[in-house]
């Protein structure tokens, strides 16, 4: 009688969450709905299997600056191996600085001549401020993009292609289509990321840290979460071509207040809708999942 109770209990149970991550579903498509462009969202949980979602979370996207997550790992596996060291000093020539695009670190480093600087230096700046110079000299050091396709295929990451570095696809649009990936993909390798079975404890817990400090995406996953919320994410982001916008992106790891997390990945493509609007699609998402994740403790 009381085995029967108690599977009855947990069937009533799996009918509750089965309801309820139903109603976040529903919720999530009434935000997409009616925009001008195509929304892929995907949640997963990361310490438990309570919750893997997703609304085209199969579709393949152009990731922008979300690629400089995977371009640091590839550079941390190598810190990982010997072949460098995160307070070892990197020479970087003054023709790498480039100066027709986005650069926290060109402007902090001296105007003339050849200068070193800190390995960790270069991955803060390239993650935490998107640094497009800091991301292509990152992919100097280890071979280029395909080393770094090479390393998400050793690890097994599964519709991720990196193709062109910064400058080559400042110079042909399209090119960024060829750098994509799929919600589902980007929440996978968090995951991995998360269990430290990409690099190692050290180098996770460093670049989790540096995600954690992001200074960009302010109005997107962590917009509406309240504040002090820990959230180690990576933002990408297009320019604005005849009226389309290619990716407003935002990919991290939420933080709960009972300790636990959860992966969200939130990828607004080929949008007709204004900056604003693409952000909002973002930060509404990101309430609404973190609302289902409060309620359910």
């Amino acid at each position: 009688m009381i085995k029967k109770v108690f599977t009855f209990l947990l069937f009533t149970l799996s009918l509750l969450s089965f309801a309820q991550k139903s109603a976040l579903k529903k919720e999530l498509k009434k935000i997409i709905d009616g925009k001008n462009a195509t929304v892929a969202v995907s949640v997963l949980s990361l310490d438990d299997a309570h919750l893997n979602l997703n609304i085209n979370g199969d579709k393949k996207l152009p990731m922008q600056s979300v690629f400089k997550f995977h371009i640091a790992l590839a550079v941390l596996d190598r810190v990982d191996k010997g072949e460098f060291k995160l307070d070892g000093r990197i020479l970087i020539a003054r023709p790498w600085l480039l100066e027709n695009t986005w650069s926290p670190m060109r402007e902090q480093l001296p105007p003339k001549g050849n200068v070193k600087t800190l390995l960790s230096r270069i991955i803060k700046f390239t993650v935490a401020d998107s640094d497009n110079n800091g991301a292509d000299i990152l992919m100097r050091l280890i071979g280029g993009t395909p080393e770094v396709q090479k390393f998400m295929n050793s690890k097994d990451v599964k519709d991720f292609s990196i193709k062109f570095n910064e400058e080559e696809m400042h110079k042909v649009n399209d090119f960024q289509y060829q750098n994509y990936t799929t919600t589902n993909s980007m929440n996978n390798l968090l995951k991995k990321f998360y269990d430290q079975k990409i690099v190692s404890k050290t180098s996770t817990e460093f670049l989790m840290k540096t995600m954690e400090a992001a200074s960009t995406g302010k109005n997107r996953l962590i917009a509406q979460l309240p504040e002090n919320t820990v959230v180690a994410h990576k933002t990408g982001t297009s320019a604005t071509q005849n009226g389309v916008t290619a990716a407003t992106n935002d990919a991290g790891i939420v933080t709960l207040p009972n300790g636990k997390h959860y992966a969200i990945s939130v990828f607004v493509s080929d949008s007709k809708e204004d900056e604003a609007t693409n952000e909002k699609i973002i930060a509404d998402i990101s309430k609404k999942v973190w609302d289902y994740f409060i309620k359910r403790k």
